[in-house]
């Protein structure tokens, strides 16, 4: 469990990115942070690993404050996925996923031959292993970035906007990709995103966030969609202009849903059994 208490994190040309944020992530679920450019949600998914310190408040990992932990230590034991994969692009990809278990003193033998299984894991053909990353398709280089997050077997994944740079169909892809992993992985995943679709498919829990990391409401989809708080958040979620109430409409090959726009959203489909 991760937990954040009274965390305020103020740059040095005064920006105040976050002010008095607590929140607790329940462990072995996904919590989404989403919301606009600017509301502090990247800063507060790199305070968990230490990549930026708070000014004041605390965070804790079960209990214990990160404050108090070496910054190499904690890193190595958190997984970080970000956009753009940010792929090492001298390594291979055999040895781009097993940099952090060589680092923590895998042999490299046993790193590589893990690295091999993980490329299984995340859907890639082992015969990418020795491409270097320029070699890869966008969508590839994002899966060898899942993979090498998960290296070093963390209990706590962190993804920053991970499937914002590859294109609509290859971002689906990696959706389900995602899915599928925590359904067998069981991580404490926090993702960020800007995408509330994305937000709502990913998450158990998502939280919107304000300006300053403030959070206009968090919870279960179906929790926001159902009882938005506010209009600030019926407006981000598109509640407001009737974006999110479907109905059925009857066509030629069958009954599908559409929005209030008429656009079709999805198909009915029968149960042949």
């Amino acid at each position: 469990m991760i937990e954040f208490s009274g965390v305020t994190k103020e740059f040095p040309d005064g920006t105040r990115a976050v002010e008095d944020y607590s929140l607790v992530i329940p462990s072995r679920r996904t919590t989404v942070f989403v919301g606009s450019s600017g509301c502090g949600k990247t800063t507060l998914l790199r305070m968990i690993n230490r990549m930026v310190d708070p000014t004041s408040g605390d965070i804790t990992i079960d209990g214990d404050s990160i404050l108090n932990k070496d910054v190499v230590p904690l890193r190595r034991s958190i997984g970080y996925v970000m956009q753009n994969s940010g792929l090492m692009p001298h390594f291979t990809v055999i040895d781009n996923v097993a940099t952090v278990p060589v680092l923590r003193g895998v042999p490299k033998k046993v790193a590589r031959e893990n690295a091999l299984a993980l490329l299984d894991t995340v859907g890639l053909d082992r015969s990418l292993a020795g491409r270097y990353p320029n070699q890869l398709s966008g969508g590839q280089q994002q899966r060898v970035g899942v993979a090498r997050g998960l290296a070093a077997d963390p209990n706590i994944l962190l993804m920053d906007e991970p499937f914002g740079a590859v294109d609509p169909i290859v971002r689906a892809d990696l959706q389900q990709e995602l899915l599928r992993l925590q359904r067998e992985l069981g991580k404490t995943v926090v993702f960020v995103t800007h995408d509330i679709d994305e937000a709502f498919l990913l998450g158990d829990q998502v939280v919107i966030l304000q300006k300053g990391a403030q959070i206009a409401q968090a919870g279960t989809p179906d929790e926001i969609i159902e009882n938005p708080a506010d209009d600030f958040v019926a407006s981000f979620i598109g509640a407001d202009r009737g974006r999110r109430a479907l109905r059925l409409k009857q066509t030629p090959h069958g009954t599908v849903v559409v929005d209030t726009e008429g656009r079709t959203q999805g198909a009915i489909v029968s149960d042949a059994s």
